[in-house]
């Protein structure tokens, strides 16, 4: 977030909490998409995750293996998610052809091997879809990836399912290059959330229980595909950087909205992305930070303080202009219609949200994520918990219920709506706060890690952060209560 003082002045897995179960949802009629009790139109799940038991041996040729786990568990995903093409490549063009060639390289090693003539693996941790004239022919295509850190990191932090992500991430730039998709004017950020969306569509496929080879319960299991999608995010840009903004990957919204969109509705959605559907879906969301009058450029965090939150309250007065705004407290709670949800509680009794400030402060502290081994927060991580309390309070007004599944949804959308509405200077006397770069990627991955964005009134929440997600993004991209209210009813 951006202090505004004037008229227009201004992780990794290892630590990720995921968020209990919530209330079971009532009898009202839902959307496939927005209902509780599923993910993407399949049960919520909490059994197996990884390769089977009884899964097939891997198949095929690794160049420059060493056999170990790693590859092993690399050339298993590869034969799993070629397999699913070759049977459900219809919707593209030309012929499905399998990837002729694999690459394993170690990137601690100096003495690995050139992928290209000016691609070492020394020091690359990466893995990759590519093709290039040494040591293969130019119309040779190949998947490589770095079994000596990349992929060891993303196993230990995020689990096998994580891994089997990446390689479907790749495998759908090699989906763009069979068919035709994509070419050298591409931009970057095409190319990435088609990949991200492939990938999407392969993984719903496995959730299915269609895969011989792995499972992926729509749980903790894809809660951790989505944790490594989030830590594949482009940096926060900065002013002068928006040339990079069609060169990267996308924010943490983009990519996961992209798989989202390939896991809930297929492979046309993913071939039908382009710079004008992903600027549609982006509208007038900060995308890089920006200057203030003294020249300076924020880093977009604000203190986590009486005088932040105070500001976010009248924020979200001006946004949804409520009749009987809630109070803000400082008090240990004590309610009797509600339990608490610290750090931050809504009391309906008294209309009133208590906040634990140093607990809210240490939540909204930025983390150096990649340094640290921790998933990504920063002053939205918890603004956004506020957020999610005052929108209950809005909730209360209107006379819908506040314990139960699709409450915390309701909850999660309504806050994507006030989000929304702080991409543009707000507030009281020329004082406010605007959502700036960087913002919704904190959001994001504290949905995914608590879940307190997206619970109901005592604090409960949905098991599947795909799904906390979803309602959140939905509020984000239309910018429009009404529409949570009938989405989430």
């Amino acid at each position: 977030m951006r202090r505004l003082s004037g008229p227009l002045c201004a992780a990794l897995a290892a630590v990720l909490v995921l968020a209990g179960c919530g209330s079971v949802v009532d009898g009202h009629p839902v959307s496939m998409l927005y209902n509780p009790a599923q993910v993407g139109g399949l049960p919520v799940t909490d059994g197996p995750n990884g390769p089977r038991d009884n899964a097939p041996a891997p198949t095929g040729t690794v160049t420059n293996t060493d056999h170990g786990k790693i590859d092993e568990l690399v050339t298993l995903a590869i034969n799993d998610i070629e397999a699913y093409w070759k049977d459900h490549y219809e919707g593209l063009k030309r012929t499905f052809t399998p990837v002729p060639t694999y690459i394993s390289y170690d990137s601690t090693d100096p003495r690995g091997p050139m992928l290209c003539p000016d691609e070492p693996t020394y020091q690359n941790e990466n893995a990759m879809f590519g093709a290039c004239r040494y040591p293969f022919k130019w119309d040779q295509t190949f998947i490589a990836w770095d079994r000596g850190s990349f992929m060891p990191t993303a196993e230990k932090y995020f689990g096998p399912m994580a891994v089997v992500g990446v390689l479907a991430h790749e495998y759908g730039h090699a989906l763009q290059s069979m068919s035709g998709l994509a070419d050298k004017s591409t931009p970057v950020v095409v190319k990435e959330q088609q990949a991200d969306c492939f990938a999407g569509v392969y993984l719903h496929w496995v959730a299915e229980d269609q895969s011989s080879r792995f499972t992926l319960n729509t749980t903790e299991g894809l809660n951790h595909v989505l944790a490594g999608v989030i830590m594949g995010r482009d940096p926060v840009l900065g002013p002068g950087d928006e040339k990079w903004i069609k060169k990267g990957h996308g924010t943490a919204l983009d990519r996961v909205g992209a798989f989202q969109m390939g896991f809930d509705t297929g492979t046309a959605v993913c071939a039908a992305i382009d710079m004008a559907e992903i600027e549609q879906r982006r509208g007038d969301l900060p995308m890089a930070l920006r200057p203030d009058d003294s020249g300076d450029v924020p880093t977009g965090d604000v203190d986590i303080d009486k005088d932040t939150l105070s500001a976010l309250m009248d924020v979200m007065n001006k946004i949804y202009s409520p009749q009987q705004p809630p109070t803000l407290s400082y008090d240990t709670p004590q309610c009797a219609d509600a339990q608490a949800s610290p750090p931050a509680s809504y009391c309906p009794a008294t209309n009133t949200i208590s906040v634990d400030l140093a607990a809210l402060e240490e939540m909204g502290t930025p983390a150096d994520e990649r340094k640290n081994k921790v998933m990504l927060q920063g002053d939205d991580t918890a603004l956004s918990v506020v957020m999610s309390r005052y929108t209950l309070a809005l909730q209360h007004q209107r006379g819908v219920e506040l314990t139960s599944a699709m409450a915390g949804l309701r909850t999660a959308c309504l806050t994507g709506v006030g989000q929304r509405g702080m991409a543009e200077p707000a507030g009281t006397d020329g004082k406010g706060l605007i959502l700036t770069a960087g913002d919704l990627d904190e959001a994001v991955t504290g949905l995914l890690a608590n879940g307190l964005a997206a619970s109901d009134v005592n604090g409960n929440t949905v098991p599947a952060g795909f799904t906390r997600i979803l309602a959140f993004r939905s509020g984000v991209l239309d910018g429009d209560a009404d529409r949570c209210y009938q989405r989430f009813p």
